[in-house]
């Protein structure tokens, strides 16, 4: 039977999904309660952009196997991807029931707990997988993010500086701990890290421009005027490189 699994998995890796298909299903002929196949045949018919038969071989995988997390994984990602997140959270809550110790589940809810800006509930997930795993560098990401939504900016950049601890190659991460920076109202810190995000790309566009902004408001003009220049020489709209002209014309007028 291997042989069946592993020609239906080749059909799978060369994009024959309707022969892969075929194939799971000549397994489960003699083998019915293979919960395996009923989720990797959900990932084939979901490949093929069938979304109800997906969705019923990964229920069914589930009902075979409460404890596989992968199914879990699949469904509550094929529920997400068709915008019903209260049943990819449903998903997500009932596998982290049955699978206490998968991490991978929790984190997973946590994230959907955010995109349904249910905050505090994605907290609750992210200690839990914090506490399970205190270097998911991912985790302290996601955990800044949160409490930037809640306003606690300085928790928000006590988990960024985490963060930096193992990741320091990453534009975003030097950006948001620059907001959350900006939203302390420690704008030294917040350009510091602003610059940093632009170190790491010289095209990250919007980094120019928030810094420009910052050294203006410090009545650091020249600085200010550089930063826009660069950020005017850009791909933006034709109206927001006149308005960007425009300003640094008013600056100029003050030096």
């Amino acid at each position: 039977m291997s042989e069946k699994i592993d020609k239906a998995m080749t059909f799978f890796k060369e994009g024959k999904y309707k022969e892969c298909i075929d194939s799971f299903s000549a397994v489960l002929e003699t083998e019915p309660d293979n919960a395996d196949v009923y989720n990797n045949m959900g990932v084939a018919y979901s490949m093929t952009g069938d979304m109800e038969h997906a969705l019923n071989c990964f229920t069914k995988a589930i009902e075979l196997d409460p404890e596989l997390a992968q199914a879990y994984i699949n469904l509550s990602d094929l529920y997400f991807k068709n915008g019903d997140l209260p049943s990819a959270i449903g998903t997500l809550q009932r596998g982290t029931y049955e699978l206490e110790n998968n991490l991978i589940l929790a984190h997973l809810l946590a994230r959907v707990y955010i995109e349904d800006q249910r905050y505090e509930d994605a907290i609750v997930e992210l200690e839990r997988v914090l506490d399970g795993n205190p270097e998911n560098y991912d985790a302290y990401y996601d955990m800044g993010h949160v409490c930037f939504e809640l306003g606690d900016y300085e928790s928000a950049i006590s988990n960024y500086e985490n963060v930096l601890e193992y990741k320091q190659d990453s534009e975003l991460l030097y950006y948001a701990l620059a907001q959350a920076y900006e939203a302390n109202n420690e704008v030294d810190k917040a350009i510091s890290n602003y610059l940093k995000a632009i170190a790491v790309n010289d095209k990250f566009t919007l980094a120019y421009k928030k810094v420009g902004i910052l050294f203006m408001a410090r009545n650091d003009y020249e600085d200010a005027i550089e930063y826009f220049e660069e950020y005017s020489e850009f791909e933006i709209p034709q109206e927001e490189k006149d308005s960007v002209k425009k300003l640094i014309e008013r600056i100029r007028a003050k030096v």
